[in-house]
């Protein structure tokens, strides 16, 4: 930590407008939108799913329902009741089994009456289902996840919000950048995208481009943003860091700090 010394006002700091170009924002939602999911979408935390009732989502306009079966396991499955089509985000779960409670039908994770359940994955601390009907893709034996610090030795968070919007315009407001001290002053100042990956046409076809001046603490290789930037904690105490944005994979985006505190 370290105290914010020469403090610019909000509305005298340098504008972006110029850096975050539609072009290269729309480049980057492209190209992160060309890696391969798997088919994997995110539902939720994985402390959110309880043994007593299901957690219920509607993902890309299918209902999908996740619980803990007698073991403890995630079973998940389409949220609609294979005997007249009765939702089951409301229905209770009882010694592992999703009794519909509109008929008494239970489901205990296998196959029954045209139910399928759904391939389901824990990564530690979200909880993923992959649609291949939806997802059209080569399926995958598990969801494409960033590595992250051992769970022991790390604080994790998911937050839940509902939006009116396609989950691109949520990847490509995250791989902007220059919005950050603008738009968020409560929590960043004395941001900086010290370089960008854009994209270039060459006799192959598009390949990833820096723009900037990064240094070692930077990425040479990797298609993203490297921005240096201050996280306020009170008053004038700030955490200042140097981070780097990427896609791994569709509906993903990862900051990882490369430099100061929390670096690794």
């Amino acid at each position: 930590m370290s105290l914010r010394r020469n403090a610019v006002d909000w509305e005298r700091q340098r504008p972006t407008w110029r850096e975050a170009r539609p072009a290269v924002i729309a480049d980057a939602l492209k190209r992160a939108q060309a890696r391969p999911s798997g088919n994997w979408y995110v539902v939720g935390a994985t402390s959110d799913v309880r043994d007593d009732r299901p957690m219920a989502r509607t993902i890309a306009g299918q209902e999908v329902v996740v619980w803990r079966d007698a073991t403890g396991q995630l079973v998940a499955g389409p949220g609609i009741c294979p005997h007249l089509g009765a939702p089951l985000r409301d229905s209770p779960v009882r010694c592992g089994t999703l009794v519909c409670h509109w008929h008494g039908l239970g489901l205990r994770g296998t196959s029954f009456a045209g139910w399928e359940p759904l391939p389901v994955h824990d990564d530690g601390v979200l909880v993923w289902v992959r649609l291949d009907d939806v997802g059209g893709e080569v399926p995958l034996e598990a969801p494409v996840v960033p590595v992250r610090p051992a769970l022991a030795g790390a604080v994790s968070a998911v937050y839940v919000g509902v939006g009116t919007c396609e989950p691109e315009d949520v990847v490509a407001n995250r791989l902007d950048p220059w919005h950050g001290a603008w738009f968020h002053p409560y929590s960043f100042v004395d941001l900086t995208v010290v370089s960008a990956t854009t994209e270039t046409q060459g006799r192959d076809g598009p390949s990833p481009r820096e723009t900037g001046t990064p240094d070692e603490s930077g990425p040479t290789d990797e298609d993203g943003f490297t921005v240096d930037v201050s996280f306020k904690v009170a008053g004038r105490l700030v955490v200042p860091v140097r981070a780097v944005f990427t896609a791994p994979e569709p509906r993903t985006v990862l900051m990882r700090i490369t430099r100061g505190e929390g670096a690794g």
